[in-house]
């Protein structure tokens, strides 16, 4: 008998879990307790203690809604987690308080003003929450009757019979109503629900009456009780948008595709006063309520003085979202002008913030954040946090295995070099280890990967050395001209 040939079969990858691995992928909030007091290492944040209990106080102050048009600086040397404590805050907050972050630099290279840049970004900070009131029909399916046409053209008609446990209603369907059913694939004993304005169906779970008729069923089935009173209720829905997106659509006819697109122009001061006006009617009605949300403004030292002073004026005003800012620059001139000034930022600008410092991280901080292994105390951990994301650590996000001795060789060259190189080196030092058949990373990738990558210091000796090889050496034409002064 003739063997049968090996083929090998490539490995297939969970695509659900494949995903971008960027800079704070792994953060996943500020990692206080209730009492907001920061745990040591928690959802993906590590060390600096001081600032995550400062930006919990002012997490809270957002959520009550205490601290609208006020500023924060988060200030620190580079590499220090400013931006990781703003995204822990982002996912903090949830997706019910906006959040938007930009960079101090983007607003030079927009197709329009910067105070217009600036002006739609404090938009897109501040939600409206509206509530309104519409009719919808609950109910289980008892029954789907549809007749298709005998000779394949034509509209379908159709039957549905709903029931709660008071009574069971038959509605007549038409050809729409047919189409959303077989799109939602509802079939008996589903509880659904049919928004009678624009006739949108969505599918709460299974009946529990039905819980019997299968022998297995997957984990996503959803059982629920059977609705109880009447077909007809009325519900009331929330929606939450930003200001930016109500002036957008308002501002043009094809204002809705515009938020799509990107492509929304310069908007009307007129058009704004028209919309803060009608949002202030529908407060006063109890139609929609204000959400003050955030803005997060990275490098805010690229600002120059004219953004500044739209900023000093637009935290004065009474619809101003939370505004953080964070910068790694000291003592330096205002961009655009000859002044110094603390961080870049004017004296009266900076007398409205409160200032949140970030200490350059320890050596045991360093190691805990390239750490691979999941965290020893598990037990301790899941009963002080239930919410805690074992996968925090970078080696385990790029999905790399590392031997302990060289992850302590990685945490020195992170003390030495910086962390951002350290964290870079993972995913190199990886590869490198896979070129040789390895599981894990050893020492020699990461020495192997040291090598072939230069960090800052050595970038810059190696420029020193050779510097007269390169074009426009600077420092060759400041010593001509130094030799011509003194001639």
């Amino acid at each position: 008998m003739a063997a049968i040939p090996s083929v090998k079969v490539a490995e297939v990858r969970e695509f659900s879990r494949i995903e971008r691995i960027g800079t704070h992928s792994h953060i996943r909030g500020l990692g206080l307790d209730d009492a907001l007091e920061p745990r040591e290492v928690s959802q993906g944040m590590v060390g600096q203690l001081t600032a995550r209990r400062a930006s919990g106080v002012v997490l809270e102050m957002i959520r009550e809604g205490k601290i609208a048009g006020r500023a924060v600086l988060i200030a620190g040397q580079p590499g220090t987690g400013k931006t990781a404590i703003a995204m822990g805050m982002a996912q903090a907050l949830g997706d019910n308080t906006p959040f938007t972050s930009m960079a101090g630099s983007e607003i030079y290279s927009l197709e329009m003003s910067k105070t217009e840049a600036l002006t739609q970004a404090f938009r897109k900070s501040i939600g409206v929450r509206i509530k309104e009131e519409t009719e919808i029909i609950e109910g289980e399916v008892v029954e789907v009757q549809i007749d298709r046409p005998a000779t394949g053209t034509g509209a379908k008609v159709g039957k549905l019979t709903l029931k709660t446990t008071d009574m069971e209603t038959v509605y007549d369907l038409g050809n729409k109503m047919i189409e959303s059913l077989i799109k939602e694939k509802a079939q008996a004993g589903d509880v659904i629900t049919i928004d009678k304005a624009t006739g949108k169906i969505s599918k709460l779970g299974r009946s529990f009456t039905r819980a019997r008729d299968y022998d297995a069923t997957g984990p996503q089935t959803r059982f629920v009780q059977c609705p109880e009173g009447e077909l007809q209720k009325r519900k009331e829905v929330t929606h939450t948008v930003t200001l930016h997106e109500i002036d957008v659509i308002n501002s043009r006819t094809q204002g809705f595709l515009a938020l799509f697109s990107g492509d929304t122009g310069e908007i009307k001061s007129e058009v704004r006063d028209q919309i803060n006006s009608k949002v202030a009617e529908w407060r006063e009605e109890g139609k929609a309520e204000i959400v003050p949300g955030v803005l997060f403004i990275d490098e805010v030292h690229m600002l120059d003085m004219e953004c500044f002073s739209f900023l000093n004026r637009a935290l004065e005003d009474d619809m101003a979202p939370v505004l953080i800012m964070a910068t790694n620059r000291g003592i330096t001139k205002i961009r655009g002008t000859k002044y110094r000034s603390p961080h870049g930022i004017p004296i009266d600008l900076l007398d409205r913030m409160v200032i949140i410092a970030t200490q350059p991280y320890e050596e045991k901080e360093m190691k805990q954040i390239l750490k691979i292994r999941r965290v020893v105390f598990l037990s301790d951990l899941r009963e002080t946090d239930p919410n805690y994301d074992f996968s925090l650590n970078r080696c385990e996000e790029e999905d790399a295995e590392m031997q302990e001795d060289a992850l302590l060789v990685l945490t020195r060259l992170s003390m030495e070099t910086s962390l951002r190189y350290a964290i870079q080196l993972i995913t190199v030092a990886n590869l490198i280890a896979r070129k040789r058949k390895a599981m894990e990373i050893a020492v020699e990738d990461i020495k192997k990967a040291y090598s072939l990558f230069l960090d800052e210091t050595r970038s810059t000796q190696y420029l020193k050395d050779i510097q007269d090889e390169f074009m426009f050496n600077e420092e060759d034409e400041q010593q001509s001209e130094v030799a011509m002064e003194t001639a």
